[in-house]
């Protein structure tokens, strides 16, 4: 098999949280390749273990990729404040020979922002609701590239996970674990250390939030998991995620004093894309009595440009109020409405971009996170469970579709649902040995024997 077949039958996709099948974006050709290691998002800790751990493969799997893509220039971006992962990654590139640089960001958020990363490393933005490709690059996560790496040379299918878990434990661990595994197992082995407890899937500023207990209960590492925060169900994050969209245009239309800091502070509109947050919120209050679908894009097409970062509603407004979350429902809207917006295909870089970033450390204090700050997994533990369920999907695009059916024996590596070749999609592979014990629509269960 070539490459994308390798990649594509391993199920490899984007380890950092989008989950794009990777023999899709990778079937190209690229004057960069760029690997985001700027794990920018506070309190999270899988990559940085994963540059120090296994910076050998990762820069042999950066070759490879390279090479494919036909790229002039190999760029590890990561940030400067990250000595370790820098010594060792510089080490291995210079063990394997490597013409890999790296590229050292300041610390702010959000570096890790691929469209942000690219104009860092390359100097040019990427087009309005565009792909890095689209001015020759190509963005893949430290994970993803390691995957690619063992899947060449070991043959090794998806089937683990590098997770950390922070915040409410008794001191932050990283876990290795098959995927499947219970959300639950992962939190006890960190020693939660309040009994009632809410969590973040990923990272504080665009995680997933589960408050609810019957809801923790019903979550599984997935290939795209990267991190859990615990934090207690009385959290600042977490009441701020239960604001209903009726209330946040309520408060907008009370309080928004129109000072435009979300808008001068958005990554987007200071690599030139034509997103004004403040806008938004001057007009969402009247969203109903606007009747013409040319006032209505007039009033909120910007709104469809916004990357979700949240630096808008966690650090920027200073009457607390959730642009970010006016942003998200004017999307909804202008779909329903059919609506198809204009892009820039041509965004000029604001002089402005560089003054313009929010320092991690403020933002963590904003977050009320800052107890947990500066805390480390300095150990890596590995979990085996007795059971794992696996989503079909756990990717963006359609479902995988199962191959297998309860009572079957599985091996870890095998094949349990297929990729539909019909969209994007990816293939799942059983993370244990065991017996298929139950096929849903939405996965497969395996227990362990």
């Amino acid at each position: 098999m070539n490459l994308i077949e390798t990649i594509k039958d391993a199920g490899i996709v984007g380890a950092g949280g989008a989950g794009f099948p990777t023999h899709i974006k990778l079937n190209t050709k690229a004057e960069y390749f760029i690997v985001n290691a700027a794990e920018c998002e506070p309190l999270i800790e899988t990559d940085k273990y994963l540059c120090r751990a296994f910076a050998d493969e990762l820069v042999k799997g950066v070759m490879l990729v390279a090479e494919h893509l036909e790229a002039k220039k190999s760029v590890i971006a990561l940030k400067g404040k990250y000595k370790d992962e820098i010594a060792a990654l510089k080490a291995a590139i210079e063990k394997n020979s490597a013409a890999i640089e790296i590229f050292e960001m300041r610390t702010f958020y959000p570096a890790g922002d691929e469209q942000i990363m690219v104009q860092q490393v390359t100097g040019r933005c990427v087009p309005e609701r565009g792909i890095p490709i689209d001015v020759g690059a190509v963005v893949d996560n430290v994970g993803t590239v390691i995957g690619i790496y063992n899947a060449v040379t070991k043959g090794e299918k998806t089937t683990e996970k590098y997770l950390s878990v922070v915040g409410e434990v008794k001191e932050p661990v990283m876990l290795k674990v098959p995927i499947g595994t219970s959300i639950r197992e992962c939190i006890k082995a960190a020693s939660p250390t309040v009994s009632e407890y809410a969590i973040i899937l990923g990272g504080p500023m665009m995680g997933r939030v589960v408050a609810e207990d019957k809801l923790i209960d019903q979550q599984f590492v997935t290939k795209t998991t990267g991190n859990i925060i615990v934090l207690p169900k009385d959290h600042y994050l977490i009441k701020r995620s239960e604001v209903s969209i009726s209330r946040i245009k309520h408060q907008t239309r009370s309080a928004c004093i129109q000072c435009r800091m979300c808008t001068d502070l958005c990554p987007r509109f200071q690599i030139g894309h034509r997103i004004k947050p403040h806008l938004v919120m001057r007009n969402v209050w009247r969203e109903d009595k606007i009747e013409t679908q040319e006032e209505f894009e007039k009033s909120f097409g910007d709104a469809i440009n916004c990357c979700d970062c949240g630096i808008c509603e966690m650090f920027s407004c200073p009457m607390g109020l959730s642009p970010r979350r006016a942003n998200q429902y004017m999307k909804g809207k202008l779909r329903e409405r059919g609506i198809t917006v204009e892009r820039n295909l041509n965004p000029q870089v604001r002089s402005s971009v560089d003054l313009s970033k929010v320092p991690t450390d403020r933002l963590i204090a904003r977050l009320n996170l800052g107890k947990y700050n500066g805390l480390h997994a300095h150990v890596c533990i590995g979990l085996k469970p007795d059971e794992v369920f696996l989503p079909f999907s756990q990717h963006i695009g359609k479902p995988a579709i199962a191959v297998k059916a309860a009572g079957d024996r599985v091996s870890a590596g095998d094949l349990v649902a297929r990729a539909d070749d019909t969209g994007l999609s990816t293939n799942i592979h059983a993370s244990v040995n065991g017996t298929v014990s139950e096929v849903t629509p939405a996965g497969i269960r395996i227990r362990v024997s």
